[in-house]
């Protein structure tokens, strides 16, 4: 019984002392400036939009979209990524009314960061929208998540069928 007790409080110790040595974990990225600014107004509507971030992002994996008043895409082409940057271009703006910008980015520690911020048109544009937002998009594909519920199926089978075997 002194055995056991002592290799708990051994334990325990080396997990306080592994604890207490552990540095502050880093946040993710954070939006530090947009442009156009959140919840502003615009006469005319913006030839892109960006958001500025407070460390580096990466490059892959990158998407932004603009959503009208209407429904539908106002974005067009890929998302660039530089620096603390990522930015989209955006057609010319048609009904007035607000638009909402939907970004999801990779921040340099690799967790994805996800926000959106809107903007109100003052003065109606004559530009032509895109399609429908919601629709399939090549930013929203992605990995099939049922290979993974599968192999772990297998795994927690496998597993179960050696315990058994085990002991017998």
């Amino acid at each position: 019984m002194r055995r056991l007790t002592a290799t708990v409080l051994i334990g325990v110790a080396l997990a306080t002392a592994a604890l207490a040595g552990a540095g502050v974990a880093s946040a993710h990225a954070i939006r530090v400036a947009a442009d156009p600014a959140p919840d502003s107004s615009v006469a005319t509507g913006p030839a892109r939009v960006s958001a500025t971030f407070n460390e580096r992002l990466q490059t892959d994996f990158a998407a932004m979209t603009v959503v009208g008043p209407d429904g539908n895409l106002w974005s067009t082409g890929q998302v660039q990524v530089q620096g603390p940057v990522a930015s989209i271009a955006v057609l010319p703006l048609g009904p007035t009314g607000t638009y909402t910008v939907n970004y999801r980015v990779t921040s340099a520690d690799g967790h994805v960061v996800s926000g959106a911020w809107s903007f109100t048109l003052t003065v109606a544009g004559t530009g032509s929208p895109g399609p429908k937002a919601g629709g399939s998009s090549d930013a929203s594909d992605g990995v099939p998540v049922w290979p993974f519920v599968a192999l772990a199926a297998v795994i927690v089978a496998a597993g179960a069928w050696l315990a058994v075997r085990r002991r017998t």
